[in-house]
């Protein structure tokens, strides 16, 4: 039996865990205002991953309009976040 570190076993777990997604959501939450700015992360009303797509929602209807057109550098920047190339698309309700 090989010996995993705890960081090994934990990514081990998630890899093959349900939580993953809520986890890495949790995880571009803590991090959602420097990758985005002050002003949209206080207008962002939730951040969700299921699978590979991550969904912002907003009810600021200008804000969704900006956001659907830098869906490529948010994945980009939410991808470099998380050290990992998870978010394949984005979608801004």
């Amino acid at each position: 039996m090989a010996e995993l570190s705890i960081a090994e076993a934990m990514q081990q777990f998630l890899a093959a865990s349900k939580l993953r997604g809520g986890i890495q959501a949790l995880q571009i939450e803590d991090v959602w205002e420097d990758i985005m700015g002050k002003t949209i992360a206080r207008y962002t009303d939730k951040l969700q991953i299921i699978g590979d797509k991550l969904i912002i929602t907003t009810h600021v209807a200008p804000l969704r309009n900006e956001l659907v057109y830098q869906k490529e550098k948010i994945k980009q920047r939410v991808n470099e976040a998380l050290k990992e190339k998870i978010i394949k698309d984005v979608i801004v309700q």
